[in-house]
């Protein structure tokens, strides 16, 4: 007699199907279409409701719509079915960070970091919580951890040059815009940044000229609240920001 708690066996059939819904979903993502993403992976949900994956990644896209309590409760079960696994709890941190919970934000981090002691968005995600209380150095910190250990994440990078102006560390801060502006040119955050520090040290030309092209890429940085609590820039470049802006 078989056990009852075996593990359900899937057809090919089955399998091939759910790849491609799981296809689907991450095509619906892509192209911003977050309800029907959803949709699908409460589908697959349904029809795998032991793989961790499926309710980790609806709970990604719960994140994105902003339900948070949904997703943080689609990320414990991932956690229950997998829970050696780092994503889930790396996405569950950035669902508490949008609840303020910063303490248990960085708790997750700490997690997937004992799991993956070089995973470089959890040290700039727990950065970002770190941010989140106040603690600027010990933000430095991760966002300098994060940008070694992954030479190409430009987030953390820019995260790492706004966290030293909040500090006062301004030329260093403005060294590590410019030279993130030339690697990345159409990078709209380091743009952005730069134009409002540079307004700051008087370099009124620079700053408009980078400012142009931050807006030419993405308009959302001429909105100082998506700025202050989506993006989530420090309250020193948030305030630097609303200078260049008040300008007219």
């Amino acid at each position: 007699m078989g056990s009852a708690l075996a593990a359900p066996t899937y057809t090919e059939q089955q399998l091939q199907a759910g790849e491609a819904l799981a296809q689907k979903a991450i095509q619906a993502s892509q192209q911003g279409d977050l309800q029907a993403a959803e949709r699908d992976w409460t589908q697959l949900i349904e029809q795998f409701p032991d793989n961790p994956a499926v309710w980790s990644n609806r709970g990604s896209v719960r994140v994105s719509q902003n339900h948070l309590e949904e997703a943080i409760a689609d990320f414990n079960r991932a956690i229950e079915l997998a829970p050696y696994a780092p994503d889930p709890y790396l996405n569950r941190g950035t669902a508490y960070e949008g609840q303020s919970r910063y303490e248990d934000a960085i708790a997750d981090y700490n997690k997937v970091l004992d799991l993956n002691p070089n995973d470089a968005a959890a040290y700039n995600n727990r950065g970002n919580a770190e941010a989140g209380r106040g603690q600027w150095q010990d933000a430095i910190a991760d966002y300098r951890k994060a940008a070694d250990l992954d030479r190409n994440f430009a987030f953390a990078r820019v995260n790492y040059a706004l966290a030293l102006y909040q500090t006062g560390s301004t030329p260093e801060a403005l060294a590590a815009m410019r030279n993130l502006v030339r690697k990345y040119p159409m990078f709209p955050d380091a743009r952005a940044a730069l134009a409002a520090a540079l307004w700051e040290q008087k370099q009124q030309g620079e700053a408009e000229s980078n400012w142009v092209a931050a807006i030419g890429i993405d308009k959302r940085y001429q909105d100082l609240d998506w700025v202050q609590n989506v993006r989530r820039w420090p309250p020193a470049m948030v305030a630097a920001l609303q200078k260049f802006l008040n300008i007219e």
